[in-house]
């Protein structure tokens, strides 16, 4: 695919749409902040999924309308969000418990760099006035059942996010199982990326070029 021929791939919403098709009936769902928080939107027809904040909610339901929502019920990004019918408040002690004793199915979380190996950087670039912490990130990907990362293929400055090893600080070694950007879906296996799905539009050679390590090419069937 020629670099002058305009490219899009998926948007961000329909990024978030194609994630929520693969995740299980009943699913504990943790969702990150930004681009992850979009996927609560497209639960397919006939799905019930139970979202997770690790600040103390269990049965999170969508933001509110503005001007309607109630400034003390926030998700961990400090956005408003309702409580659904059946809602459980807890300590936030309790809700870590919950992630570090495996009792959450599944969490999205955004990524500035994903190793081949499935290394995860999603909190800072190093730099003096980078976040100070990782936040509750670590204990995410290290007690989550599976960890699907949702992001741009590339940052705003064309550099790729998926690489051979991750040069920003790590938040988790060894735990990203599938990842879905505007251009791709890839699994990361013990070979390392391996695509499951294209983006409409978008051809392998082009999605090669814009990463940082090698991808496995759906096998012939």
């Amino acid at each position: 695919m020629s670099e002058q021929t305009q490219i899009s791939g998926w948007t961000r919403e329909e990024m978030a749409k194609r994630l929520a098709q693969d995740i299980h009936n009943g699913s504990y769902v943790n969702l990150g902040i930004g681009i992850p928080e979009l996927v609560a939107k497209y639960v397919p027809e006939g799905r019930t999924l139970i979202y997770h904040t690790e600040n103390g909610l269990l049965g999170m339901g969508p933001s509110p309308e503005t001007g309607s929502g109630d400034p003390e019920l926030i998700n961990a990004g400090k956005r408003q969000v309702t409580a659904n019918p059946g809602a459980a408040f807890f300590h936030h002690a309790d809700s870590f418990a919950m992630i570090r004793g495996g009792h959450i199915d599944l969490c999205v979380l955004g990524a500035m760099q994903v190793s081949k190996n499935g290394d995860l950087a999603n909190w800072s670039t190093g730099a003096p006035d980078a976040i100070p912490a990782v936040g509750g990130a670590m204990d995410l990907v290290a007690g989550v059942k599976s960890v699907y990362v949702i992001t741009q293929h590339c940052t705003k400055h064309g550099e790729p996010k998926l690489v051979e090893s991750c040069t920003f600080p790590l938040t988790g070694c060894k735990v990203i199982d599938r990842i879905y950007t505007d251009l791709a879906v890839i699994d990361v296996t013990d070979k390392g990326f391996q695509l499951v799905e294209l983006s409409p539009g978008i051809d392998f050679d082009y999605v090669q070029s814009k990463t940082g390590a090698e991808i496995l090419q759906i096998p012939n069937t």
